[in-house]
């Protein structure tokens, strides 16, 4: 069964996530980038950013709470079972620092029926304590007929 296209434009509660300096250094080692601006607290106080900031990619641990919704929500009813993570890309706009509270909104921005499978997109922007924005994520999945 096709996945309706008037899904288009529905969103979940925002999510907020407290960041630590312990997961982005926890992050930054599992990803095997020890940048010392994630890292190592002493050279971090001495930069232009003044603490220990997150790698980029740091934002798929506060934007995948806002996935699972998605996945398992009643009324779009997806196939999990034929369903294939498609693509993911990201705009950055601000570094993410330790001790930042970031709020993450999700949006289904595009819903394509095919004939053999159906495309939906979901897009995350998580903005900081500030309300200013930090990065934008597009999700785009992909469920075989």
């Amino acid at each position: 069964m096709a996945i309706d296209t008037k899904f288009i434009g529905k969103t979940w509660p925002e999510q907020s996530y407290d960041v630590s300096k312990e997961k982005i250094k926890e992050y930054a080692k599992a990803i095997k980038n020890l940048d010392p601006h994630y890292v190592d607290e002493e050279f971090a106080k001495k930069s232009k950013y003044g603490c220990i900031i997150a790698p980029p990619t740091f934002c798929v641990v506060f934007g995948a709470n806002l996935i699972e919704p998605v996945f398992f929500d009643n009324e779009l009813k997806l196939n999990l079972a034929m369903l294939v993570h498609g693509e993911q890309s990201f705009e950055f706009y601000e570094v993410v620092k330790a001790g930042d509270t970031i709020t993450t909104s999700s949006r289904i921005s595009h819903i394509e029926n095919k004939e053999k499978l159906d495309v939906i997109t979901v897009d995350l922007l998580s903005k900081n304590q500030h309300g200013r924005d930090v990065c934008k994520g597009i999700y785009t999945f992909v469920v075989r007929k």
